[in-house]
């Protein structure tokens, strides 16, 4: 696999990977501008954005972006995170440069056509009622806002109905004019690709764009909080939270080591324990996730309004009990499940355009693959002990749906955690 790198005049960045022997390639344009870019009031606009590159541009209607594409087999689509925003084709090793033109055209060249506009406001409020309406989903949202209460970082992606009812033209225009900048973007492309070629019409396409200064964003602090919502549902849906470490600090695979062997599959800690031995649940998990300047350990549960109690607890005392008596044996089975995972996902041109972006985004290079299964390996038991014996003396966050009642306080749980 040869990776290569082209910076533009304006601060575009092009990163392209062949992969030899591959007839499909995956391409695509990623801004670092997401949820956590918003001001207060542009809350959920930055999604908004991502559903109108879709609607039509000064050339193509709706329709043909989406027939262009798949009249040749492909598939385009996008999402928004916190941090940025994807626009990105899967297409046939011939189709490359049509589809970053379409890519190109939905980026730069927007119509926000008014109608359009209010179609894909209803379709998004749509959206936000189908996550309300899904406890396993919208209780995520909720952790994140009581762990980073009053910041643009706790805020949900798809923002809050009253105020997606109310944005314009003129504000979509304005998020782009902020944040749309080439210095922001980068143009990712793997698989069956020719970097020069692509090279060539990226200047061709976005050469005259005029640089613009990075919007500053808030930083991230983890506070911690509670958040209670009664509901009649037939389970309770428990989800915690605890700070973690950025994707630059040292101990970011620590911690995705710590939350592998605790729930990262049936043969963790919290599966074992609570749902094989004791029945208390069907899904229980814990993962890591990392961001620029914050990261978060997160555990989730689905249980009955009889067994949320003993498993809140249970799930505490395992947490404890990982700072005395990880082994050898969970800690080197979690490091190869992680090295697996991501080694697997590296077959797929999709998955190596979605890290060589990813990556140049957080360090300003392409990092090869052996340094990060260089860094996963160096982690030793001794390092996830210290980090789980850390994580009971930090604060945590605590959401909880449904049938409630007989969970314990957020303040019970830190006692126990601490005791």
């Amino acid at each position: 696999m040869t990776t290569r790198l082209t910076t533009l005049p304006n601060g575009l960045r092009i990163v392209t990977e062949h992969m030899p022997g591959l007839q499909s390639a995956s391409a695509g344009i990623w801004v670092m501008a997401g949820g956590r870019h918003e001001a207060e009031a542009q809350n959920g606009i930055a999604h908004f954005l991502e559903h109108m590159a879709f609607k039509g541009t000064k050339r193509r209607t709706a329709l043909q972006i989406a027939e262009e594409i798949e009249d040749v087999g492909g598939y385009i689509n996008a999402y928004t995170s916190r941090e940025m925003t994807a626009y990105y084709a899967r297409v046939l090793q011939g189709d490359v440069a049509l589809a970053l033109d379409v890519i190109g055209d939905i980026v730069l060249n927007p119509a926000f056509d008014p109608k359009e506009i209010e179609v894909e406001r209803h379709v998004i409020l749509q959206e936000i009622g189908q996550a309300l309406d899904t406890p396993d989903d919208i209780i995520f949202d909720w952790l994140q806002e009581v762990s980073y209460p009053d910041q643009s970082f706790g805020r949900t992606i798809l923002g809050p109905s009253e105020k997606v009812a109310k944005f314009s033209r003129a504000d979509l225009k304005s998020f782009v004019k902020e944040n749309y900048g080439p210095a922001q973007m980068i143009l990712a492309a793997a698989g069956g690709v020719d970097h020069d070629a692509i090279v060539r019409q990226a200047e061709a396409m976005f050469g005259g764009l005029k640089s613009r200064p990075q919007q500053p964003f808030q930083a991230a602090s983890f506070k911690g909080a509670e958040r209670r919502e009664v509901k009649e549902l037939e389970q309770v849906h428990f989800a915690m939270a605890f700070d973690a470490p950025g994707y630059r600090h040292p101990d970011v695979y620590t911690a995705q080591i710590y939350s592998m062997v605790m729930g990262g599959g049936m043969s963790s800690r919290l599966f074992q324990k609570i749902r094989e031995e004791r029945g208390l649940c069907y899904s229980i998990f814990a993962q890591s996730g990392a961001y620029e300047d914050a990261g978060q350990i997160t555990v989730y549960a689905g249980t009955s309004a009889e067994e949320i109690n003993d498993l809140c607890l249970i799930t505490i005392d395992e947490m404890k009990r990982a700072a005395d008596d990880m082994s050898e044996a969970e800690v080197a089975r979690a490091r190869t499940q992680i090295k697996a995972g991501m080694l697997m996902g590296l077959e797929s041109p999709s998955s190596r355009a979605e890290r060589i972006a990813r990556l140049l985004a957080i360090h300003g290079r392409v990092p090869e693959v052996a340094e990060a299964v260089a860094k996963i390996d160096a982690v030793t038991t001794a390092d996830v002990r210290r980090y789980a014996e850390g994580l009971c003396g930090v604060d945590n966050a605590l959401a909880l749906y449904g049938p409630v009642e007989a969970a314990p306080s957020l303040e019970a749980i830190r006692q126990r955690l601490a005791a």
